[in-house]
């Protein structure tokens, strides 16, 4: 597993019920990152079984990979089949961007079990 260099902040997660977890992120969601937030978004999961709503706070994401984008398309996968609803919040232009010329914005978005395919 890949590890936030020194520089970076790893996200932080924040819990307000049972329900809802909050986790925000900072810097780049790459290569070299996107390993450590997949692990702590499915830790999360585990560790809150009537989780509805995970909540990915994207304000502060500077750039966001290939790499980036499959961590949260398999973090969709995961949540998408327990009837979680992932939201990413804050969205940065850059984000939107990459996300609507891959296809994933609308599938990243939509509530669960109404995700559909990407390619029409």
């Amino acid at each position: 597993m890949t590890s936030y260099p020194p520089d970076e902040c790893c996200p932080t997660v924040a819990t307000p019920d049972r329900h809802t977890a909050h986790l925000h992120l900072t810097g780049d969601l790459d290569h070299t990152t996107a390993d450590e937030l997949l692990a702590l978004a499915l830790r999360q999961l585990a560790a809150q079984p009537e989780l509805r709503a995970l909540h990915l706070n994207c304000a502060q994401v500077r750039a966001c990979d290939q790499i980036g984008l499959s961590a949260l398309l398999a973090l969709h996968r995961r949540t998408d089949a327990a009837g979680i609803h992932l939201y990413l919040d804050d969205r940065p232009p850059a984000l939107d961007r990459l996300l609507t010329v891959t296809g994933t914005l609308g599938p990243l978005t939509s509530p669960p079990g109404r995700s559909g395919s990407t390619t029409g």
